[in-house]
């Protein structure tokens, strides 16, 4: 049944004739009667009679159309529930991060005033997954390489935060510490710490490979961030690692590659529908400003 339909026969009951409701309604006398006749199909009992010249309601008319009013009082109801929802400055926003992320900007977030309450956790995922995480999370924090395929724009909202230069780290000891700027011929014969297979870091050390014209000596997989500088610092190898999102360790250098641009995209992914929420706008907002701040600059070269 069409909630309109039942709206004319409850109007036929308050106003007792087809003109009236017509006026009432903005439309002709014979849409009424003709919306009617669809509605009578669906039942299968008589809904109006005529008395004289007069369409009335039967007493089963008379009950789908209190019906009616229960039903259109639900869904106000239930819209207005709907419109407090999207309004409630103060309903808790769920924010997924990547590890590096989530050690950079989750403290922030969570000590600046006036946000609604958070539900923060680290989803540290191939880049392909980041997309499937919309579905747990308002607002996810993904990173991507610049060359990669764009985020599913057809399902997905994309907020730019910011594009992050990736640095290769070495130990402070290490004999090409006190160069200022590297080459990939430089770091090609070193071994190297690299992320798991499918995360973005990975396309770097791929390209450093292709431009050396030889493959790298891959001795570690890790993905942590922290891991990965504690075993740089070790003699462990050489790694990448970003430049604002991860934590200064002063028995690691991070230097440039000259013949290399090396940098991700960190992006927050959302649902379209998800940003008519209130809560969801001001996280994002903030998260805007956090990732605004001054950053940390790159090593002199």
């Amino acid at each position: 049944m069409d909630l309109h339909h039942l709206r004319l026969l409850r109007e036929l009951g308050d106003r007792g004739s087809l003109a009236a409701v017509a006026r009432a309604m903005h439309i002709t006398p014979s849409a009424v009667s003709q919306q009617l006749k669809t509605l009578q199909s669906t039942s299968r009992v008589p809904l109006t009679e005529r008395r004289g010249r007069r369409l009335a309601l039967t007493e089963a008319g008379r009950a789908l159309a209190t019906a009616a009013i229960e039903v259109s009082t639900a869904l106000d109801r239930a819209g207005r529930a709907v419109d407090a929802y999207l309004d409630d400055p103060a309903a808790p926003v769920t924010v997924s991060a990547f590890h590096s992320a989530g050690l950079t900007w989750f403290g922030p977030l969570l000590a600046r005033p006036g946000l609604p309450p958070l539900r923060c956790a680290d989803e540290d995922v191939a880049q392909a997954d980041f997309p499937a995480l919309v579905a747990d999370y308002d607002l996810v924090l993904a990173h991507r390489l610049p060359h990669s395929p764009p985020w599913p724009a057809d399902r997905l909202t994309t907020v730019p935060l910011l594009q992050e230069p990736l640095y290769v780290a070495l130990p402070a000891a290490h004999r090409l510490a006190s160069r200022p700027v590297l080459t990939t011929a430089d770091v090609a014969a070193e071994p190297w710490i690299c992320v798991h297979e499918g995360f973005p870091v990975e396309g770097i050390l791929t390209a450093i490979a292709a431009a050396a014209g030889r493959p790298l000596d891959i001795v570690h997989r890790v993905n942590e961030f922290t891991v990965v500088a504690a075993i740089v610092a070790a003699g462990g190898g050489l790694a990448l690692l970003p430049g604002y999102t991860s934590r200064p360790d002063p028995a690691v250098v991070l230097r440039p590659l000259a013949d290399l641009p090396a940098a991700r995209h960190i992006d927050v992914l959302t649902r379209p529908e998800t940003l008519h929420r209130a809560a969801v706008r001001s996280v994002l907002t903030a998260l805007h400003d956090i990732a605004a701040a001054p950053q940390p600059l790159p090593p002199a070269p």
